[in-house]
C-alpha cells in the first residue's frame, strides 16, 4: 500500500510546499484538524470583489498526503471562487470513493491521489485542505460583508 500511495510525484508536491507561510493581512483564515491522526491545516486568503482568491498561504503540520494536497491548492486556487474549489473537492471525493476520473485542467495533479482510493481512512488527509481553504474563504466573505 505505501509504495502505491507515496510515489515520487506525491513526495515532490509535498516537498514543494507551495504557499507555505502566513499572509501578513489575510482577508480570511481557517484552521482545521483531523483528530484521528493529528493533521492540522491553516489557510489564509484574500479574495477580490467577485469572491476569487487573490492571495493564499498555508501552514500544514500533517502527513505527506495532506501536505501535498495543501501545496496543490496553494498553487492552483488563485483566481478561483469557493464554489469552484468546492466542485474540485467533490470531484476528488468521487475519485477517492468511486474511482471516478481525477479533475482535469488546472487540477490534473490531483490524479496523484488516485492510489489513496484503497485506503478509506486516508481520504480525509487529501480532503482536509479543501475544507480548510473553503472555510477561509467563507471567513473572508463574512468579514467583507460585515465591513460593507
Amino acid at each position: 500500500m505505501s509504495d502505491q500511495i507515496y510515489q515520487t510525484d506525491l513526495l515532490r508536491l509535498a516537498g514543494a510546499a507551495y504557499g507555505h507561510g502566513r499572509l501578513p493581512q489575510p482577508g480570511g483564515s481557517a484552521t482545521l484538524d483531523n483528530p484521528m491522526c493529528g493533521d492540522r491545516v491553516t489557510f489564509d486568503v484574500t479574495v477580490d470583489a467577485e469572491g476569487r482568491v487573490q492571495e493564499i498561504a498555508q501552514t500544514t503540520r500533517a502527513c505527506v498526503l495532506c501536505q501535498a494536497s495543501s501545496s496543490i491548492i496553494a498553487a492552483r486556487a488563485p483566481g478561483h471562487t469557493a464554489a469552484e474549489l468546492a466542485a474540485v473537492d467533490t470531484a476528488v471525493a468521487n475519485m477517492l470513493k468511486s474511482g471516478d476520473a481525477a479533475p482535469q485542467g488546472d487540477w490534473q495533479e490531483l490524479a496523484v491521489f488516485a492510489p489513496v482510493q484503497e485506503t478509506r481512512s486516508r481520504h480525509i488527509c487529501v480532503r482536509l485542505p479543501f475544507e480548510t481553504v473553503i472555510a477561509a474563504m467563507a471567513d473572508a466573505q463574512a468579514k467583507g460583508a460585515s465591513q460593507a
